[in-house]
């Protein structure tokens, strides 16, 4: 009898394991995580030299080898990704207003208010999520001195374009490049576009440093501006030069940002095999839509985006995320809503959905799926068989 209660339990217990791994949580990222032992020696060393902070060794070759990776000419660490944005904005010296994009994270926007500066919000291009171009000369107005897009997606803007508009009318321009780790185009690094470039190391993205950002510049003169800038303005022991901020990243940060380079590329490579297999599933399923591959662009597929038409799926996006949800796989509806919408800015003149028809398009629609370099052959199954509903 007992021996009968025994195999009852065991057989109950594997059916619950069964249904368990069939139903555990697939999360939309996950981090970039260093060898915990690797990770630990390189610890050893910080301990042993008592230098965590204020630019040691490991801060000064991370700074050495992203550049180079990036292929980028000067690069500065920052302790996160929002104040790379608001120091380019004080080291430009841009007052009044700035033409952005409402289709993005807040922290683009909050930069600007940060500074005490308007944001003025132009619509954006629904084959890429980008501002777009044809929309900002008409946004401009005597207070307008830079244009702050943002790489949706990792998706490059158009660089060229929004150049040429800056140079007409004597405009900065400031690349929010928090998704565009190590995106090229045609061989260069969309990066080097504009005055200054930022980027977000963050947990989320695909690569990372627990917390993190960097600030890409062109010369020697303004990574010095830069570095005296995120330490108080301190140029020496005793001289401040303006009135800066502390924004340093540790010389732990670093030694983790050293160790998850060497393995960035293998991560990026495993997001590359998913969005393929994503839209080999996706290409035929009526009523959802994604975003190819750029001609000439080398991705880093942070993320992978769908859109969805109600009236051809037969579900809202809504209901097709909860759906998801019930079902243990978590996307994420980014971005949405708009920054636009925000109590902040939404009484600003240029955040009314009649001049925002496209972003409000596309955050009404979007979900992105899970994508990281941890899912499994039978996650993204699972994936799949849900948006498909199979």
């Amino acid at each position: 009898m007992l021996a009968d209660v025994n195999k009852y339990s065991e057989f109950c217990n594997s059916i619950f394991m069964e249904y368990m791994s069939e139903k555990r949580q697939i999360t939309v990222t996950a981090p970039l995580l260093p060898n915990l032992d690797e990770f630990q020696s390189l610890l050893k060393e910080i301990w042993d030299s008592k230098w965590i902070t204020n630019n040691g060794s490991f801060h000064k070759q991370l700074e050495k080898e992203l550049a180079s990776y990036l292929k980028v000419p000067y690069l500065s660490l920052f302790t996160n990704g929002t104040l790379p944005l608001i120091t380019a904005l004080q080291a430009l010296q841009i007052k009044g207003e700035v033409i952005t994009t409402p289709y993005s994270f807040v922290a683009t926007t909050h930069s600007l208010w940060w500074n005490g500066i308007k944001p003025v919000f132009v619509d954006i291009d629904l084959a890429t999520g980008n501002i777009d171009p044809d929309k900002i000369e008409a946004a401009i107005t005597p207070q307008t001195t830079a244009i702050m897009p943002v790489h949706v997606y990792g998706k490059p803007c158009n660089t060229k374009r929004i150049q040429e508009i800056a140079d007409k009318y004597g405009l900065k321009v400031i690349y929010d490049a928090a998704h565009a780790f190590g995106v090229e185009e045609n061989g260069e690094s969309i990066l080097n576009a504009g005055d200054m470039s930022t980027l977000s190391f963050h947990a989320t993205k695909v690569y990372n440093t627990i917390e993190g950002g960097a600030l890409i510049m062109h010369d020697e003169k303004t990574k010095k501006e830069i570095d005296y800038l995120k330490n108080f303005g301190f140029a020496g022991e005793t001289e401040v030069v303006g009135p800066g901020i502390n924004s340093k990243m540790d010389e732990i940060r670093a030694a983790y940002g050293i160790l998850n380079l060497r393995q960035v590329d293998a991560a990026i490579e495993a997001r590359h095999k998913i969005a393929v297999e994503y839209r080999k599933a996706f290409r035929e399923v009526e009523g959802i839509t994604f975003m190819d591959d750029m001609p000439g662009v080398k991705h880093n597929y942070s993320y992978f985006p769908i859109f969805v038409d109600a009236d051809k799926y037969g579900e809202t996006r809504d209901e097709l995320y909860f759906r998801m949800r019930e079902e243990n796989v978590y996307g994420r509806r980014y971005f949405y809503p708009l920054i636009s919408e925000f109590a902040t800015y939404r009484d600003l003149p240029s955040a009314s959905k009649e001049n925002l028809p496209n972003a409000h398009r596309m955050a009404d629609s979007v979900i992105f799926l899970p994508m990281h370099h941890e899912l499994s052959d039978s996650d993204l199954v699972r994936i799949i068989d849900t948006i498909k509903r199979v």
